[in-house]
């Protein structure tokens, strides 16, 4: 539906901004303008403006600035039709309708909207009368109080066939049955769908009431019933709670995904509002998009039984091929036994908040669910897990997603089972490894001096040195990536180290940096004439200080380049990190030896030997591999 400019003018002026953003924020007047504190970040004096005349708001300590639409986008976490569509009726507009059929359909709608808030108000009256006493009971000894109780609207339908029937016999049965109210069979008589239930309204993103979900209160099966699809709801792109919980989300930054109904009552009665739930199916491809419109990681938290762990597996793996950079899951595992319920119950919401701060990212949660999913005593199972791991990654559509998954399963696999025998001991040793730390000695070791990183000079240390700065200037992505690695070395070579310093600079002021860019900006600076050689400087054996077709590795226009330099660089940072932390400890252990030579101090600087011999092996195959 295209929108003119005219007609959209015509929505604001009719629109009066601060009795909209009154009806969310407490606004007070201020000369000719309206102030509040900001309802987009936290403040304990106001500095958010309304301004009716000009038709926006503005905040001066976040700089949030909208208009009427914006506001309903941005704070009510609408879709711009609908914002529009929301804004239009109180203003008493008709939206354009782009053709007959749509509008037909738009109409259709709307009466059949009619149908589910009035069937909304019977429940919510059955639930208060005398019939509503069993549901009253189950709603207290849940711990929901009145006022939850009303904020969700909960009701109550009688266990009979046709009361909800005759209650709204003002609308004719084919539409409650369109609606998802009655069932009917064939020729026979329609009846109510639900009986004997508590009944939870479902709303759309705009609070309006589309679909229900009952929960039986005594004997029988299924414990949730949900309204079917209908003209008005799809299950599966539909997420409970999500016209309550958009607004909060956007106050704290995230968004909980919780198993059911009565997890996202729980949470939000202990006052964690920014929860939501998929509707009695596994989280589907449209859910997680929904999800990712308000916030990058949305935060998973089903319940810690197998249930539970199979459904955020599910949803792992149904994430995959929509993965993006920036954009993923994380997972949240409770008690096994325990709901989000039991958790708010037994110790308040600091409880629950203990637990988000300690969610599991998607890339974790995949690989220790591989690692445990199978014995890896043998070769073959060991090389089953490479092979699972490998297909996981392959399900990614993004190709540099992908490659990045690739690589920390490959770095992951590499330190479980080909790590030197010495770090291969115990579990401590294998979780650290496999967590990326590659080529750290015990800290223990390490003097205090050491923690001032010298390297370069002659040798294979200076010229890993000149070969990872080539390799940055290549690929200038990589120097913000690894911008606090690189300022804790000191580099011996003056010119070096004028250029490190130039670079760490340029990528932290650039939000995007290629390489002429960054050669452009060192021009300025001290580095110049030592970049300007290592440009030059091909003959290096390391792939990444080969020149090559530029892409930027976040940019999804181009083709995917080749992600062995990038890998490669990634190693060889690592290795100049580790260089003279392991030289440091290294000679340390060898002057302690020295002194008192027993079975421990042998053993550090055994250990430390086979360290540098491995960061050496490992240099040797970065420059082999290219040679």
């Amino acid at each position: 539906m295209t929108l003119s400019p005219q007609w959209l003018d015509e929505l604001r002026s009719r629109t009066t901004l601060s009795s909209l953003i009154a009806q969310s924020v407490k606004l007070t007047r201020a000369g000719r303008e309206y102030k509040a504190c900001c309802p987009f970040h936290n403040e304990k004096s106001p500095s958010f403006t309304v301004n009716d005349e000009k038709g926006f708001y503005h905040c001066f300590g976040c700089s949030a600035h909208g208009d009427a639409i914006s506001w309903m986008t941005e704070q009510r976490g609408l879709g711009f039709m609908d914002a529009v569509k929301e804004l239009a009726d109180a203003a008493g507009m008709d939206v354009p309708a782009p053709d007959p059929r749509a509008a037909k359909q738009a109409e259709r709608a709307k009466t059949l909207r009619d149908v589910t808030e009035a069937a909304a108000r019977w429940f919510s009256d059955e639930l208060g009368g005398n019939d509503g006493a069993e549901a009253r009971a189950y709603l207290q000894k849940r711990g929901i109080s009145d006022q939850t109780r009303r904020r969700f609207g909960f009701g109550f339908a009688p266990d009979s066939r046709g009361r909800l029937k005759q209650a709204l016999n003002a609308f004719p049965d084919a539409m409650l049955v369109e609606a998802g109210m009655l069932i009917k069979v064939d020729d026979k008589d329609s009846y109510d769908r639900f009986r004997g239930r508590l009944m939870i309204p479902i709303r759309d993103p705009r609070g309006r009431v589309i679909a229900f979900g009952g929960r039986i209160l005594g004997a029988g099966e299924p414990k949730y019933l949900n309204s079917p699809d209908t003209p008005l709801f799809d299950k599966g792109r539909t997420l409970y709670n999500l016209d309550l919980a958009s607004p909060a989300s956007r106050q704290t930054d995230r968004i909980i995904v919780a198993e059911g109904y009565m997890d996202v009552v729980a949470l939000a009665q202990a006052g964690i509002a920014d929860a939501v739930a998929p509707l009695g199916t596994a989280l589907t491809e449209q859910q997680i998009q929904l999800l990712w419109r308000m916030v990058p990681v949305p935060l998973l938290c089903f319940d810690g039984d197998a249930a539970g762990q199979k459904a955020a597996m599910r949803a792992a793996h149904r994430a995959l091929p929509l993965l993006r950079p920036g954009y993923s899951l994380a997972f949240v595992t409770l008690p096994e036994g325990q709901d989000p319920d039991d958790v708010v119950t037994a110790g308040g919401s600091r409880a629950f908040e203990a637990l988000l701060d300690q969610a599991e990212p998607l890339v974790d949660r995949l690989w220790n669910h591989e690692v445990g999913a199978l014995p890896l005593d043998t070769p073959e199972q060991r090389a089953g897990l490479k092979q699972r791991l490998g297909e996981i990654a392959a399900n990614i559509a993004h190709a540099d997603v992908a490659a990045h998954y690739r690589a920390a399963f490959r770095d992951r696999y590499d330190a479980m089972f080909f790590a030197p025998k010495s770090d291969r001991g115990g579990h401590d040793a294998r979780h650290r490894r496999a967590s990326g730390n590659k080529w750290r000695p015990d800290p223990s070791l390490i003097p205090p001096h050491a923690r001032t990183r010298v390297i370069g000079g002659t040798g294979l240390e200076g010229q890993l040195a000149d070969a990872v700065l080539a390799g940055l200037l290549r690929y200038p992505d990589k120097i913000r990536e690894h911008a606090e690695e690189l300022a804790s070395l000191h580099l011996a070579e003056p010119g070096s180290a004028a250029l490190i310093a130039d670079m760490i600079d340029a990528a932290l002021r650039e939000e995007s940096l290629d390489r002429e860019r960054l050669v452009t900006i060192l021009a300025q600076g001290k580095g110049y004439h030592r970049a300007k050689a290592l440009l030059r400087a091909d003959a290096m054996h390391f792939s990444f200080t080969r020149d090559a077709p530029q892409a930027s590795i976040g940019d999804d226009a181009v083709e995917a380049p080749d992600l062995r330099p990038l890998r490669d660089l990634d190693e060889a940072i690592a290795a100049m990190v580790a260089w003279p932390e392991i030289d440091a400890a290294l000679r340390a252990a060898t002057e302690r030896a020295s002194r008192a030579l027993d079975e421990e101090s042998y053993a550090a600087q055994q250990r430390l030997r086979e360290m540098k011999a491995e960061l050496t092996r490992r240099l040797g195959d970065l420059m082999q591999s290219d040679a």
